[in-house]
């Protein structure tokens, strides 16, 4: 049987999960709210 316990103290994050959340959380990504911001500006002209 598996010891969740000792199993987690054995534990060791994947320095690629640092950098890839560092890349996503370091972008400026245009989302749904931003288009329709623009949309909106764009019609009231």
């Amino acid at each position: 049987m598996i010891d969740f316990d000792e199993e987690l103290k054995k534990f060791k994050p994947s320095m690629e999960i640092d950098d890839a959340e560092d890349a996503i959380y370091n972008r400026d990504l245009t989302d749904m709210m931003d288009i329709l911001q623009e949309m909106l500006r764009e019609s009231g002209n």
